[in-house]
This record gives C-alpha cells, sequence and structure tokens, in this order.
C-alpha cells in the first residue's frame, strides 16, 4: 500500500504539471480557432505539423527513454555512465537530424504540400524543436529517474507559461497595437507572418527549458561507452517500433488526411477534426500523468522487491484504479461538453461528435500501456513491437478505407480499432508469458456501467445546456457511488488526516 501511495504522489505531481499545463495550454485552443477560421485551414497546418513532430520525436528517441530506466536500474550497471551514454547518443542523432532537414528542405517541402511550400522556414523550425524535445526527454527522463517530480513539474509549466504568454503577444496585443504604431511594433512583429508564429514561439520556449537544464547537463561527467550502448540499443530496438507505431496510432490520422480527403477543404476538415479533440485530450493526459510515474515506479519495484506476486498484485490495482478514474473522467467530460466546448470557435462545433470516440480510444490505450510491462520486464519488447504494428496497420487501413467516405469520423473509428486490437493482444500473450490475475469481473462491471451511462447521456437530446449538463452529472455522480461504495473507498478515506473524520464510524 506505501508503493501505490508513493505512485498515486508522484502521478499526482506530474499530473498536476500535465494537466494544469494543458488546460492553461487550452487558452491557445480558442486563440487559434478565433484568428484561424475552420475555412482557411491555418488551424489545419497546425494540426498537421504537431502530427509530424510527434512522429519524428518518437524516432529521435528511439525508445532510449524505457531503455534508460531498465540499464539505470540494473544492479550492474553504474547509472551515471548509463545517462551519460544516452544523452550523448540521443543529442549527436539530434545534430545530424537536423542538418539532414536543412539540406534536403527543397524536396521535403513540396512533398508536405499544403502551405510548406510557400514556407519552408516552417519545417527547418519544428525540426529544430523535435531535435530539442528528443534531447530533452532523456534529460526529463533522468529527473523522473532521480524521483524529482517537481523540478519536472517546474520545467513543464515553465514552458506552457511562456508559450501562452508569446501567444498572447504576438496573436493579440501587438496585433492591435501594429495598427496604431506600425513603425514601432513593425520591428518585432509583422502580420504576414500570421500561423508561422505558432512554430517560431514554440521554438523560443523550447530554447528557455534548455537553458534551464545547465544542471542535469553537467551533473554527471560525460562519457560515452560503446559497448553498453550496443547493449542498450539491442533493447531498445523494438520499443522503437513500438513508440513509432504508438504515435502513428495517435497522428497518422493528420498525417495522411490532406492526401486522402477527396475534397479541395482538406485542411479545413482537419483542422476541425484537430479542434475537436482538444477536448478529448483530458484521457491522455492522464495516461499520460500516470505513464511518468508509473514507468520508473514498476522498474524499481522490480529491482527492490524479492516478491514477484506483490509486484504483480501491485500492478492489477494499479490497472483497476487506473481503468476506474479514465472512466470517471470520460463521463465527466460528457457532463460539461456543452461548457467544455467553448474553449473553440463555434465553426468547429461540428467537430464534437468525436469526442466520445477519441476518449474511449485513449482509454484503450492506456490499458494497452499498462499492459505493456510484461513484455518490457522479461526484455521481450519484440513483442510490443508486433502489437503496436499491428495496430498501426488497423489504423491505416480503417484510414484508408473509410476517409474518403466518412471524413474525419474514420480517424476518430480508426483509433478505436487500433488500440483495441493492440490491447487485445498484448493482454492474451501477456497472460502465457507474464500471467497477472487482473479483477477482469470488477473491471468489465465498471466498463458496462459506463457504456450505458454515456449512452444514456448522449441518446437523451435536451434542448437546455443546463439542464443536460445537470443530467450528465446526475449519471456521472451515480456511476460514482457504484464505485465509492464497491471499493469500500469510505474505509480508506477514514484513515485521511482532516476528512478521515467524516468517515470514520
Amino acid at each position: 500500500m506505501a508503493n501505490l501511495k508513493s505512485l498515486a504522489k508522484d502521478t499526482a505531481i506530474y499530473g498536476l504539471s500535465s494537466i494544469v499545463g494543458r488546460f492553461l495550454n487550452y487558452l491557445l485552443v480558442p486563440l487559434y480557432t478565433a484568428k484561424m477560421s475552420a475555412a482557411s485551414g491555418d488551424y489545419g497546418i497546425v494540426t498537421n505539423a504537431y502530427a509530424y513532430t510527434a512522429l519524428l520525436l518518437a524516432l529521435l528517441t528511439y525508445g532510449m527513454e524505457t531503455t534508460f530506466f531498465y540499464y539505470a536500474n540494473r544492479k550492474d550497471e553504474n547509472p551515471a555512465r548509463v545517462y551519460s551514454t544516452t544523452i550523448i547518443t540521443v543529442g549527436t542523432t539530434s545534430l545530424l537530424f537536423v542538418a539532414l532537414v536543412t539540406c534536403c528542405i527543397g524536396w521535403i517541402a513540396p512533398w508536405m504540400g499544403m502551405a510548406y511550400t510557400q514556407h519552408p522556414s516552417y519545417i527547418i523550425t519544428m525540426a529544430i524543436v523535435v531535435a530539442l524535445d528528443a534531447f530533452q526527454a532523456i534529460i526529463f527522463a533522468y529527473l523522473r529517474y532521480l524521483k524529482k517530480a517537481l523540478k519536472f513539474a517546474a520545467l513543464k509549466l515553465l514552458f506552457i507559461f511562456l508559450n501562452i504568454g508569446l501567444n498572447l503577444l504576438y496573436f493579440v496585443a501587438l496585433p492591435a497595437m501594429y495598427n496604431h504604431w506600425p513603425e514601432v511594433v513593425g520591428t518585432i512583429y509583422s502580420p504576414t507572418v500570421g500561423v508561422g508564429y505558432v512554430f517560431y514561439l514554440n521554438l523560443a520556449c523550447t530554447l528557455t527549458v534548455m537553458v534551464c537544464m545547465y544542471k542535469e547537463l553537467t551533473a554527471v561527467p560525460w562519457r560515452w561507452d560503446g559497448k553498453l550502448l550496443r547493449r542498450m540499443l539491442g533493447y531498445s530496438w523494438p520499443i522503437l517500433i513500438l513508440s513509432v507505431a504508438g504515435v502513428i496510432n495517435q497522428s497518422a490520422s493528420q498525417i495522411i488526411f490532406p492526401k486522402i480527403y477527396p475534397g479541395s477543404d482538406g485542411a479545413a476538415q482537419l483542422g476541425i477534426y484537430g479542434a475537436a479533440i482538444k477536448i478529448a485530450m483530458i484521457m491522455a493526459l492522464i495516461t499520460q500523468a500516470f505513464r511518468y510515474a508509473y514507468e520508473p515506479f514498476v522498474f524499481g519495484s522490480k529491482r527492490d522487491t524479492q516478491d514477484e506476486a506483490q509486484s504483480k498484485q501491485m500492478q492489477a490495482d494499479a490497472m483497476k484504479y487506473f481503468l476506474i478514474f479514465t472512466l470517471i473522467a470520460y463521463l465527466a467530460v460528457l457532463a460539461g461538453i456543452d461548457v467544455l466546448k467553448r474553449i473553440i470557435a463555434p465553426d468547429y462545433w461540428v467537430g464534437l461528435r468525436v469526442v466520445p470516440i477519441v476518449m474511449a480510444a485513449e482509454i484503450m490505450m492506456g490499458i494497452y500501456f499498462n499492459l505493456s510491462f510484461w513484455y518490457k520486464l522479461t526484455g521481450k519488447t519484440l513483442w510490443g513491437a508486433v502489437f503496436s504494428g499491428i495496430g498501426c496497420l488497423m489504423l491505416l487501413l480503417v484510414n484508408w478505407l473509410f476517409i474518403p467516405q466518412y471524413s474525419y469520423m474514420a480517424c476518430a473509428w480508426a483509433g478505436v480499432a487500433a488500440y483495441g486490437s493492440a490491447m487485445l493482444l498484448s493482454y492474451v500473450v501477456g497472460q502465457h508469458y507474464y500471467p497477472i490475475r487482473f479483477p477482469l469481473r470488477d473491471m468489465a462491471l465498471y466498463t458496462v456501467l459506463a457504456a450505458v451511462l454515456s449512452a444514456a447521456a448522449l441518446m437523451v437530446d435536451i434542448e437546455s445546456e443546463w439542464l443536460s449538463t445537470a443530467y450528465r452529472m446526475v449519471l456521472l455522480l451515480l456511476f460514482c457511488g457504484v464505485v465509492f461504495k464497491r471499493e469500500h473507498l469510505d474505509r480508506m478515506l477514514a484513515k485521511a488526516p482532516v476528512v478521515g473524520r467524516f468517515f470514520r464510524h
């Protein structure tokens, strides 16, 4: 229980930085959708560009985050040597990537299409950003290894606050000032740059965070161990395939949509989809926060405990509570959808129908991540590449077949097909190699109950937004009440300080 409490504490800190940071970053969504109309397709360019960066980030880290945790927690390895070898290697490949993109920009821009041909600087700028992000990913992993959750959170929030501030400056304040004092403001702002400021400001914020990491850059002597790297790459290459396939599952729809969609408004349709799924990203926040704490927790407990049964039981309990909290979040988003939709401009609301589907896919992705530890702990990482590869093929197939007819709705269902297939395969094979007795009966009960309540929320049409929200809140509270009763949360809360006295009998 103490280990689970530690996991919950770290998850709360990581989650605070992710959830609060993403919530604050949501300020940019109404800003962008207000300044970039759905018909213009500018927000489609932003959606497309960040989909590429997500894929490239997976390629440039090539599984070295998880590999770092695996080797740093091995008793026969020197953690400082593991860290220095990892950061030197990832830093070198990141520099080579930027050089390659810069040299080949002449044919990369036309191949990507959309507005990139006229603005190749967008590509070079984001190439530098993603290279820095890959390098920083190892430093953030090192902070997680040291359990410096507070500094991790502080750096993440620094980026968010700075990014929001600069975007408000360049998309609101400076344009207004430019109308009155163009000669003065024109030295730092030009209205012709437009959507380009999204990318340039991102680079400025990333560089600022890089400066703040100087202590971690000098924390250990920089020594490169070629023999250690070969062992690490042997472990990481299946994770690379796993990561790339996972990112493709998340981002391929945004990448390939403009190339498959038959209409001339592909960028506009992609922008609507990209704006709508921002509301569904609360699931991504929860799974990301859980991952930040869970990965070092599992590897550390594997090293520290000699009782494998106890370790498996902790993983089973963590899986159940993860599912419970994500289902609560799912119903909470549905309950507040009439409020949450106002973070995007009204001309993007037509895409809100994808929100429940995308959230369901994110829950499946989170379960799949939790199930993935059996092959990470046993070293059978090739299985992860197989599962994610199959999921990736499912996603590409559904997109290819159905985008021409169903537009971005096909993208949403493709995620369900991809993560659902990978999740089921990982569970079936994992029970053979690393059996864990998950509380399937409880998990099935909560899933079915949440599905019934969500159907009741979506199928009952109430004209008044306030009454609709109240009705859906009742459904959410009903689910929470069932969980509270079945999980005996009153007993747990009775032991808590301050609030415990309200639950003691």
